[in-house]
C-alpha cells in the first residue's frame, strides 16, 4: 500500500514538473514583428526555448506602417531595442533580433548561437529572486545581487495567435509565446544587497506571466531573472 502511495506521489510530482518546467535563470528577449516575413522562424525558435529559459517576445512598432499593424507592438519595445543598439554598438535596430542576458545579440533564428550564448549566460553568477502572487499583485524578494542593478518587471501573455490579413505575412496564422504587454522598472539593488517589496499589478494581470529581472544600468548585462507562470500553464 505504502509503495503504491509513493508511486502515485512520484507521478504527481513528475506531472507538475512536466506541466511547469523549471527554467534556467537566463533571460532571452526576441524583438519581432508580425509585419516581418523573417520573424516567424524566430518566433518558433523562441517557443522551443520557452521550456529551458525565461523568454520575452517584444513586438516593435516600426513595421506598423508597412502594410500590417501588429496589435502587440509598442513604441516602448522599440525604445528598449534602440537602447540595445547603443549598448552593442551596432548600426541600427532590426528584426528578428535575439538578446541573451543583455550580453549578446544576434539574428533570432540562429539556433546554434542561441545555445552557445545561453550556456555562457547560465554559468555566470546570478541573484536569488523569489516571486509570489498576492491578492493585489506580486511579492518580490531578491538576495545576493552580484552587481548593482535596476530591477525590471514584465507582464506577458502566455501565448497568442493572429491571422495576418496584410503585409509580408498576409494569409499566415502566426503563433507567439510570452508576448510582453508591459515592462517597467520597479526598483534598484546594490551589489550584494537585498530587495523586498509587494508590487501592485493592473487588473487582468493575474492571467499573465510575471517576469522579474536584474539588469545593469544602461540596459547592459542581466544578473538574474525569475518567472511566475501564467495560472493557465
Amino acid at each position: 500500500m505504502l509503495r503504491n502511495l509513493l508511486v502515485a506521489a512520484s507521478c504527481i510530482v513528475l506531472s507538475a514538473v512536466a506541466a511547469d518546467p523549471v527554467r534556467m535563470p537566463v533571460l532571452v528577449e526576441l524583438f519581432t514583428s508580425e509585419g516581418c516575413s523573417s520573424c516567424p522562424p524566430a518566433d518558433r525558435h523562441l517557443q522551443q526555448l520557452d521550456s529551458k529559459v525565461i523568454v520575452l517576445s517584444e513586438h516593435v512598432d516600426y513595421w506598423d506602417q508597412l502594410g500590417w499593424r501588429d496589435k502587440f507592438s509598442s513604441p516602448a519595445f522599440t525604445e528598449r531595442q534602440e537602447a540595445y543598439v547603443k549598448q552593442f554598438g551596432i548600426d541600427g535596430p532590426y528584426t528578428p533580433q535575439m538578446v541573451v542576458d543583455g550580453a549578446a545579440q544576434f539574428t533570432g533564428g540562429d539556433t546554434g548561437r542561441a545555445a552557445a550564448e545561453i550556456d555562457k549566460a547560465a554559468s555566470r553568477p546570478k541573484a536569488t529572486i523569489v516571486l509570489g502572487r498576492t491578492a493585489a499583485g506580486v511579492d518580490v524578494k531578491i538576495e545576493a545581487a552580484p552587481h548593482e542593478c535596476d530591477i525590471w518587471l514584465a507582464l506577458a501573455d502566455n501565448s497568442d495567435v493572429t491571422r495576418v490579413a496584410a503585409g509580408e505575412n498576409k494569409g499566415r496564422t502566426l503563433t507567439h509565446v510570452a508576448v510582453v504587454s508591459s515592462i517597467r522598472k520597479i526598483g534598484y539593488v546594490k551589489r550584494g544587497g537585498t530587495f523586498s517589496r509587494q508590487i501592485e499589478l493592473p487588473p487582468g494581470a493575474g492571467g499573465q506571466r510575471i517576469v522579474v529581472f536584474l539588469q545593469e544600468a544602461g540596459q547592459a548585462r542581466v544578473y538574474g531573472a525569475a518567472m511566475l507562470p501564467s495560472p493557465e500553464i
